[in-house]
């Protein structure tokens, strides 16, 4: 079954008609019960009045009267039927209702005060319940005899009474499961109505007529909700980002292209055109560059696992230290491996990476890599600290490097786009911040703060 309502419709009728079902069988259960109960106590009090009116006559004969309290046992037929055995069981008096039908066998009771009740057939088939009590009758002092008194019901009015209750009870068990089976749809129709809406919406957002989900959902789908619209809303930064980053390039690059047009418009000459064309086309490969690594950035990811800063900080280094294994700078990683990154690890690698290659650049010996979470102004961060031994940057250059295609020293090999590409991953992805400023050990630190959320937040 694929319909989540029909499921929980199915279990939940399963188990109300078993509960009401195991109820109703209790009820009758025990309406039976106390039915033959009252049955058993009619029929005692029916022996104790049959043993008040017994007598002994002259002959030491057990006499009852013609005309009994109970007018049922001078009736034939009439469904209240009495007799008395002797010890050895041989019939010494019936009720004249007994005319014509025998009660059915009923083992004989030997201890006094004994008593026995059970459903039995009359000889002429009629359903009875039978009640058996034996007394010790003193004929003579001294003398006692040994007598069964039993008395039979016929089970019509029982079967009647049960019956009755019966109907009555399935009646209103059935009942009150059509009105609770109705009552529990309107309830889970009432309950699953936020999913339905949830549907509805999604099918608007595919068909562009909203941007993401309402936010006035019950706080179980709170969690689905916000998730959602996290990746819509990744999923629209990450395209606008695409979009933004082919204007800039197809912006940037009109420039150096119209330089080309007029330098060969005005016919310069082969060495001026062999030099503007190496400047161009260099200008134009760090801006392909540039908007390429911008292009890629992934952002946080909505529904992504928190992603442990030291292994991929420890895989940088290590690979830095390949490619600067001449200078043999010492790399230090002083990161807590409980530290997590909430985002892409291509974001991360192009930060961590962007920002150690600079430092080893620089460095006299030393590089050093940090990473922690801070509290920044009410909101959890990513401090990302990488520093080195180097010269240092001015005071004044520092916003200059933060630029595209700038570079301290034209000496040293580079486009100059890492940090800008570092400074728009931070800023304008993570909502950050990135800092330069001067190490302790004596070069620069470049410091960078990305926003610390969980997912959803």
């Amino acid at each position: 079954m694929r319909s989540l309502s029909g499921r929980l419709l199915t279990a939940a009728s399963v188990v109300l008609a078993a509960f009401l079902g195991l109820t109703g069988l209790s009820l009758d259960q025990a309406f039976r019960d106390s039915l033959q109960a009252a049955v058993q106590d009619r029929l005692q009090a029916q022996v104790y009045m049959l043993l008040g009116a017994a007598e002994l006559d002259g002959l030491s004969r057990l006499t009852l009267p013609q005309a009994l309290p109970e007018a049922r046992f001078s009736t034939p037929d009439s469904g209240l039927y009495a007799d008395v055995m002797d010890g050895q069981g041989a019939l010494i008096w019936h009720s004249p209702s007994l005319l014509g039908l025998a009660l059915p066998f009923f083992p004989a009771l030997r201890n006094p005060g004994e008593t026995a009740f059970a459903p039995l057939d009359s000889s002429d088939g009629t359903p009875l319940f039978v009640l058996a009590f034996t007394v010790n009758w003193e004929v003579a002092p001294n003398q006692y005899r040994l007598l069964t008194f039993r008395v039979a019901e016929a089970q019509w009015n029982y079967r009647d009474q049960l019956w009755s209750f019966r109907r009555g009870l399935w009646g209103w068990l059935l009942g009150a499961t059509v009105v609770l089976l109705a009552v529990q749809g309107m309830i889970l129709r009432w309950s699953l109505k936020p999913l339905r809406r949830v549907a509805a919406e999604v099918t608007d957002i595919e068909a562009g007529r909203r941007a993401g989900l309402s936010s006035d959902y019950p706080e179980e789908l709170q969690p689905l909700t916000t998730n959602l619209n996290a990746l819509l809303g990744h999923s629209r930064a990450h395209l606008e980002r695409y979009r933004h980053a082919l204007a800039d390039l197809a912006h940037s690059l009109k420039t150096p292209l119209a330089v080309l047009r007029g330098t060969l418009d005005n016919g310069a000459s082969s060495a001026e055109l062999r030099q503007i064309l190496g400047e161009q086309v260099e200008r134009m490969n760090r801006t392909v560059d540039y908007q390429l690594q911008r292009a890629a950035a992934s952002g946080r990811i909505a529904l992504s696992a928190p992603l442990p800063v030291t292994p991929v900080a420890r895989k940088i280094l290590d690979s830095l230290a390949k490619v600067y294994a001449e200078r043999a700078p010492c790399l230090r990683c002083e990161i807590d491996p409980a530290t997590v990154f909430y985002g892409d690890e291509g974001d991360l690698m192009e930060i961590l990476g962007n920002l150690a290659d600079n430092a080893c650049k620089w460095c006299q010996r030393q590089v050093v890599v940090r990473a922690h979470p801070a509290d920044h102004g009410g909101r959890r961060e990513l401090v990302i600290e990488v520093e080195d031994d180097g010269p240092g940057i001015p005071e004044g250059q520092a916003p200059l490097l933060l630029g595209r295609g700038q570079r301290a020293d034209p000496s040293v090999a580079g486009h100059g786009i890492g940090l800008a590409v570092v400074r728009d991953l931070v800023e304008e992805v993570y909502y950050g911040r990135l800092d330069i400023d001067r190490s302790t050990l004596g070069g620069a630190r470049v410091r960078a703060r990305l926003r610390f959320q969980a997912n959803g937040d």
